[in-house]
């Protein structure tokens, strides 16, 4: 039986989730926790009772157990995603399973929870994929809206040109998903420097190639951080100088990382420079003035804003008034006065 939870007319069709297991009290505790999310669910028996919902309704996101009767968990997800390759699926597992739950990433599946289920740990997995699926269709407009730009050039040119920027587009995902993996608490912080980064572009009248670069670099900014140890980059207390100097590494391991690859050549100045400060006191280099890439400058004042208003390990969150305030201080100092000024009279930052 198919059963739905949470009020349905309250956010209709918006991030539907479907639960799926033959066992009932794990698919009603799971439905109701993320219920309390403001996530509406719909709960089915088994992977064939699923399949029949998927192709009758719209779901942002599936968590299925594997072993079901009539139709398992790798079944399910094998004709989902003939369908929807973009579907994000969870799969849920017992640990002598585990080996099964490998062959399910292997085959599309998004993340795997171990049972007995951990909520928090559930409610996380669930917004990251969520978050990503939000990403990947901003970036996929963004690419159509590129489309657009070369509508006018030969059909031969506009063919290759998609082929190689769809196949940089899935490049960019997988980067940067990796650095949103390496640390928790700065999850999601590299697409919202995107976001400030691009509307900054946008008030400077970037055009479509020059906006596109900037949005790349945005998103690849922090990718050193994925050479950076875990227990410096994580750690709760202040650094020690020696850390700080170690932490300060990752601009330049960032450059390492692309340098390679000729479609990144162009954004490596943003990645190694979104450290530098306006009047010479940043890294790696010193660089001062308009000597540092106007990308980066735009950079470094979306990475700073946004860092200040997280979560780190070692403090709170700063509130935005305080940040602002702070901000205004490294005027002509850490950051562009000019692009300063167009991020907070033009409040990009809402």
């Amino acid at each position: 039986m198919i059963e739905p939870v949470g009020d349905r007319n309250e956010s209709p069709m918006e991030n539907q989730i479907l639960i799926v297991d033959d066992e009932k009290m794990i698919y009603s505790i799971v439905a109701q926790r993320l219920a309390k999310e403001g996530y509406p669910c719909v709960m089915a028996n088994n992977g064939r009772e699923a399949l029949g919902c998927f192709y009758q309704d719209n779901f942002s996101l599936i968590i299925s157990d594997i072993r079901m009767p009539e139709m398992n968990g790798l079944e399910l997800l094998k004709n989902v995603k003939a369908v929807r390759p973009d579907m994000m699926f969870i799969i849920m597992t017992a640990y002598p399973e585990i080996d099964m739950a490998v062959e399910a990433i292997r085959l599309g599946a998004n993340d795997f929870i171990i049972k007995p289920v951990d909520l928090d740990l559930m409610v996380f997995s669930v917004k990251k994929a969520l978050e990503r699926k939000k990403m990947e269709e901003e970036i996929e407009a963004h690419h159509k809206n590129l489309e657009k730009l070369v509508e006018e050039r030969t059909s031969k040119l506009r063919k290759a040109l998609l082929v190689l920027k769809k196949t940089h587009l899935d490049s960019v995902k997988v980067l940067a998903g990796a650095i949103d993996a390496k640390d928790p608490y700065t999850r999601g912080h590299s697409d919202r420097v995107r976001k400030m980064s691009m509307r900054i572009g946008m008030e400077l009248s970037f055009n479509g190639e020059k906006l596109e670069n900037l949005v790349f670099g945005a998103l690849l900014h922090d990718i050193g951080k994925i050479g950076i140890r875990d227990e410096v980059l994580q750690k709760k207390g202040q650094l020690t100088p020696e850390e700080y100097q170690y932490i300060q590494q990752h601009p330049l391991i960032g450059v390492k990382i692309v340098e390679g690859i000729d479609f990144f050549k162009d954004k490596i100045p943003m990645i190694r420079n979104h450290h530098e400060h306006f009047d010479g006191s940043g890294y790696p280099n010193g660089l001062m003035g308009e000597t540092i890439p106007l990308e980066a400058r735009i950079i470094a004042v979306s990475d700073a804003f946004d860092a200040m208003t997280s979560l780190r390990p070692h403090r709170r969150a700063m509130p935005v008034e305080d940040v602002i305030l702070e901000m205004g201080k490294g005027k002509g100092k850490q950051f562009d006065p000019k692009i300063l000024e167009i991020f907070l009279n033009g409040k990009i930052y809402q």
